[in-house]
């Protein structure tokens, strides 16, 4: 099971980096941090990629 928990926030670290409301979403669903990685990733990639990276480790 801890193999798997692992694998899964892999998964989503890397979807925080290549498409950063992607990987929000599948952490908390469509909430707060789900917007404002959307307007965060708007008005620049970067700082998309760290809200949503944060928000993954944050909520593990």
């Amino acid at each position: 099971m801890r193999h798997r928990d692992t694998s899964m926030e892999l998964i989503k670290i890397i979807c925080a980096i290549i498409l950063p409301p992607l990987g929000a979403f599948l952490q908390v669903g469509i909430g707060k941090h789900f917007w404002i990685n959307i307007i965060l990733t708007l008005c620049g990639y970067i700082p998309g990629i760290v809200h949503a990276v944060w928000v993954v480790a944050k909520n593990k």
